[in-house]
C-alpha cells in the first residue's frame, strides 16, 4: 500500500514529505495504457501532486497540477485532495521516445520545455487560487520547485521519480520527496539542508534500495533531529459517479444532447478521463434529460 509522511525538524526549521507512489503509478499505467515514457511523466506527478495534497490540511480541498511543455504527451494533469487519494490523466499515453544518451528515459523530450506548470488548489469555498510558472526543464520535479519559489517565495527541493524496468513496463517503483524551508530557519541550518541536497540520491535510486520513506526523509535531513507529524495511505481514486455525467449533460444545449446517442443502438456512452469507467445512457434517459433543461 502506497503512503505518504510528513515530518519537520525539532528547531521547526524544515519540513520534508515524503511519498512512495508505487501503486499510485501501477494503477495510472493500467488504467490508461501508459508507455513507459507517459508512466514515468504521469507517475512523477502524481506523486508531486499527493505531496502538496497532504498540505491542504483541509476535507474537501484539493490540488490540481497541470502541465504542458509542447511535447508529444501533450498535456498532463494529476489531482489530490488532503486525504491521499489522487487521479491523474495524460493526453497522449501512447507516445514513445528513445532513451536518452544516459541509458533514461526522455521526460523532458516527452513533456516538452516550452510551456506552463499550472497549480490550481480549491479549498472548497470562494475562488480557487491559481498560480502558473514558466517551465524549467519538463522533468516535473524541478518545474515544482521553480513553482514554489517563483509563485510562493518558499525555498523548496523537490525530488520526483518513477524506475520502469525495461523488459517489463509493469514492473515499477514511483516516490517523491519534498522539503521546504520554513520563516525563521537559521543560516545554519539552510547550509546544511544544502549540503544534504547535494549528496541526496535520486528517488529511485533510494526505493530500489529498499530505504522506506521515514528513511528517505531520514537521509534529506540528515544532522537535524527529526520529528514525524503525520502519515496517511495514498489510493489512486476518482469520485466520478453517473450523477455527474447526468450534471455534466445538462449543460449542453437541448439539441446536442439528444444527438449523443448512437443511431444503430441507440445508447450514448461518457468516458472518465481519470479512472476509464463508461456511464451507459439510453436514447430514453437523454430526451428526459433534455425535458429538464427545457424547464430551465
Amino acid at each position: 500500500m502506497d503512503r505518504i509522511i510528513r515530518c519537520i525538524t525539532s528547531d521547526g526549521g524544515v519540513m520534508a514529505a515524503a511519498v512512495d507512489a508505487t501503486y499510485l503509478a501501477a494503477a495510472a499505467q493500467q488504467i490508461h495504457g501508459t508507455s513507459p515514457v507517459a508512466t514515468a511523466a504521469l507517475g512523477r506527478l502524481l506523486a508531486g501532486a499527493a505531496l502538496m495534497g497532504s498540505m491542504l490540511k483541509k476535507d474537501g480541498a484539493s490540488v490540481t497540477l497541470k502541465v504542458n511543455g509542447g511535447g508529444p504527451l501533450g498535456t498532463v494533469t494529476a489531482i489530490a485532495d488532503a486525504r491521499g487519494n489522487c487521479r491523474g490523466t495524460v493526453e497522449h499515453p501512447e507516445i514513445s521516445l528513445p532513451l536518452r544518451a544516459d541509458g533514461k528515459l526522455d521526460v523532458g523530450g516527452a513533456v516538452g520545455r516550452n510551456g506552463l506548470l499550472g497549480v490550481i488548489r480549491d479549498f472548497g469555498e470562494g475562488q480557487p487560487y491559481t498560480g502558473q510558472v514558466e517551465l524549467r526543464s519538463g522533468e516535473i520535479a524541478e518545474d515544482l520547485s521553480y513553482y514554489y519559489a517563483v509563485s510562493e517565495q518558499i525555498p523548496t527541493i523537490c525530488a520526483l521519480g518513477v524506475l520502469v524496468d525495461k523488459t517489463d513496463a509493469r514492473r515499477l517503483l514511483a516516490g517523491g520527496l519534498l522539503v521546504q524551508v520554513l520563516p525563521g530557519a537559521s543560516e545554519e541550518a539552510v547550509a546544511r539542508l544544502e549540503e544534504n541536497a547535494a549528496k541526496l540520491p535520486p528517488v529511485t535510486t533510494m526505493l530500489a534500495r529498499g530505504m522506506t520513506i521515514e528513511e528517505m526523509c531520514r537521509t534529506a535531513l540528515s544532522g537535524f533531529e527529526m520529528e514525524i507529524l503525520d502519515e496517511m495511505p495514498v489510493h489512486y481514486a476518482c469520485p466520478c459517479s453517473r450523477e455527474r455525467v447526468q450534471r455534466a449533460f445538462l449543460t449542453l444545449p437541448k439539441e446536442d444532447l439528444l444527438t449523443l446517442a448512437d443511431e444503430e443502438t441507440g445508447l450514448a456512452e461518457a468516458r472518465c478521463q481519470y479512472c476509464g469507467k463508461v456511464y451507459t445512457f439510453t436514447r430514453a434517459e437523454l430526451e428526459e434529460l433534455a425535458k429538464k433543461i427545457g424547464r430551465k
